[in-house]
């Protein structure tokens, strides 16, 4: 017999630290299964105690997913924009705060100031711009018409020639205007990708020469834009629903408006704050300002959008949440309400268990546990209700809404934080109960 145990030994007994450690992972199995059947025995009472922790949470992940698909699209359109690209207009393109009567005094910057602009040291090429559209709701007013067909709504943009090297408009079919087109002030357009296809939806190609209608002028169709990045929206891009003409044929179609916007783009991105303040200087010069004069014209470049983005997400941030913690203080509140009742109800269940061995640390770990698992519960109801409305919203309703991992592990870990806070109190008064008083309490 001791023959066969030395041929076979005994396994090796698990070492001390290794044994302690599954023996804490078995307790703590067996603390999560006590409080998910607590919870199952009162479904109706625990599903309103987490109705706000998944109000809270559900709106966590929404607004942080729409939030993060608002930061693809306004970061990639100011990409698109350019870093050396240059802005001028008479007044800031946005502002937070309630924009000052002197905004509304300032006269309109001059076509011809384009020309000069380009021939500064530090920039390639500028060129006014003049755009027919509805600011406030990003869409256009003019109606483009060919026969039966009608496009609605198109956004007009009068550009000189140099608007090609300062962005990059993809032409998919036929050519960009010549100087000579705007000399001439000659009835020729540009179709965006989706006006294209709703003039000549049987063969876009085919639009090339073709004649349409705007505001009863006729034109000839010299090239169609390739579709272009959404922007901040979901559906149809309205910047795709458009008609580019020489800035002079606008003005003629157009004679009241003399709103113009300046762009501008710097010979080398490493240059553009020389750049800037050559255009300064040269404005303030057009604009006769003394020294001691401040702008009374505004130069942004991408830093200036992305910075009103960043302002912007941020108030939004705040916004939501300032609605997550009205939601999850309440259901914090809920939490330990309802682990209060739970402690009432199982007094004589804590006085047997601490007659029998249970220590104070055991009572606290207990339903400290409990409402942990309870909140956590409600997270990740929350989370399964924000990512089916993220998802909902990106492939339904085609708006902006990209999932985050980061905040859908931040909203477990703050439910975790909740019921930890909001558990401690009635773990603590289970944890202090008297057995003797316990075990007669009916």
């Amino acid at each position: 017999m001791a023959t066969f145990e030395k041929i076979l030994p005994r396994p090796a007994a698990l070492p001390l630290r290794a044994r302690i450690r599954k023996e804490g992972a078995l307790k703590l199995r067996e603390e999560v299964l006590l409080a998910l059947d607590t919870l199952r025995k009162n479904p109706l009472r625990s599903g309103l105690t987490i109705l706000g922790i998944v109000i809270g949470i559900t709106t966590v992940i929404t607004v942080s997913a729409v939030i993060n698909g608002l930061n693809e699209n306004v970061l990639g359109g100011i990409r698109e924009l350019g870093s050396d690209t240059i802005i001028a207009y008479r007044f800031p393109w946005a502002s937070l705060s309630r924009p000052p009567s002197e905004w509304f005094t300032r006269k309109e910057l001059q076509p011809e100031w384009a020309e000069d602009i380009a021939r500064l040291p530090h920039v390639k090429a500028a060129s006014p711009a003049m755009r027919i559209f509805q600011p406030q709701f990003g869409s256009g007013t003019a109606d483009v018409r060919r026969g039966a067909f009608r496009a609605r709504n198109v956004i007009l943009q009068g550009n000189q020639p140099s608007i090609g090297e300062i962005f990059d408009l993809k032409i998919q079919y036929g050519r960009f205007y010549n100087q000579t087109d705007a000399e001439h002030r000659a009835p020729v357009v540009l179709l965006g990708y989706d006006t294209t296809r709703i003039l000549f939806p049987e063969s876009p190609e085919r639009s090339l020469g073709q004649e349409v209608v705007i505001d009863g002028q006729l034109f000839t169709v010299i090239g169609a834009l390739q579709k272009q990045k959404q922007g901040i929206s979901g559906g149809a891009n309205p910047e795709d629903n458009s008609a580019y003409m020489p800035v002079a044929t606008l003005r003629k179609l157009y004679p009241n408006q003399k709103d113009y916007v300046i762009f501008a783009k710097a010979r080398d991105p490493n240059n553009v704050g020389q750049a800037v303040e050559e255009i300064r200087d040269l404005l303030r010069r057009k604009r006769r300002l003394s020294n001691n004069k401040p702008d009374d014209f505004a130069l942004f470049t991408s830093d200036y959008f992305l910075d009103l983005w960043n302002k912007i997400s941020g108030l939004i941030f705040i916004l939501m949440f300032a609605v997550a913690s009205v939601g999850l203080i309440v259901g914090g509140i809920g939490v330990m309400n309802i682990m209060l009742v739970s402690v009432t109800e199982r007094t004589r269940e804590i006085g047997v268990r601490k007659a029998i061995g249970a220590k104070r640390s055991n009572i606290l770990a207990q339903f400290l546990i409990e409402a942990v698992t309870l909140s956590g519960v409600g997270g990740v109801i929350g989370v399964l209700f924000g990512a089916g409305l993220s998802l909902l919203m990106r492939y339904g309703l085609k708006m902006p809404a990209v999932l985050s991992l980061f905040w859908i592990a931040t909203a477990l870990i703050l439910c975790a934080l909740i019921g930890i806070v909001f558990g401690v109190y009635p773990a603590w008064k289970a944890a202090r109960l008297d057995p003797v008083e316990a075990l007669r309490y009916e």
